[in-house]
């Protein structure tokens, strides 16, 4: 018998549950669900039942021959219900992520103030020190905390941040201190 043999045999068992147990959760998960989720849980339950073929009970290794719905039916139900049940305990996670964000922006003051000028400093560097700065300034990081986060050395980290914290400083205070409209050295001459 060659590796392939019990892969085939797997698949063919599964093909044979699946024909017969599908449109029954199909249909058990339509009474219980959004229609627009029915699927994506359906798939879920399936791909449990491939994962736990060996555990149907009623599912025979007799080739060709079709699972008696009454024998494996009720194990698949039982699959679809924790398939939904961990689909429900998801969206409820994400509606409550939805409702705190709702919350702390609703917290931020009215005239909380542009902030424009600091996400175009924040944009202006690379990838890496905007993540340094945003572990530090965000998350509350010290340079050596930011530096196992990142996977820098320490001291990598700390000239980091420092490098990134003045180019900040740089781009902001050029925003404010040039007359909008003209540029440092406009119409001077080099004498």
């Amino acid at each position: 018998m060659t590796e392939e043999e019990p892969r085939e045999r797997q698949r063919a068992r599964f093909e044979r549950l699946a024909h017969v147990v599908a449109e029954p959760l199909h249909r058990y998960l339509l009474r219980r669900t959004s229609a627009d989720t029915v699927d994506d849980i359906l798939a879920e339950a399936m791909l449990v039942l491939w994962r736990r073929i060996d555990d149907v009970p009623g599912l025979g290794e007799a080739p060709g021959s079709p699972p008696d719905p009454d024998d494996v039916l009720p194990w698949c139900y039982g699959v679809a219900r924790g398939c939904l049940a961990n689909a429900r305990r998801a969206d409820g996670r994400r509606l409550r992520l939805v409702e705190r964000l709702i919350r702390v922006q609703e917290q931020q003051p009215a005239g909380g103030g542009d902030h424009s000028d600091l996400h175009a400093a924040l944009a202006a560097l690379g990838a890496l020190d905007r993540e340094v700065v945003r572990l530090w300034a965000w998350e509350g990081l010290a340079p050596r905390q930011i530096a196992e986060a990142t996977g820098l050395t320490s001291n990598a980290a700390s000239i980091r941040l420092h490098r990134a914290k003045k180019k900040i400083a740089a781009h902001l205070v050029g925003k404010h201190d040039e007359p909008s409209g003209h540029k440092r050295d406009e119409g001077r001459s080099g004498q």
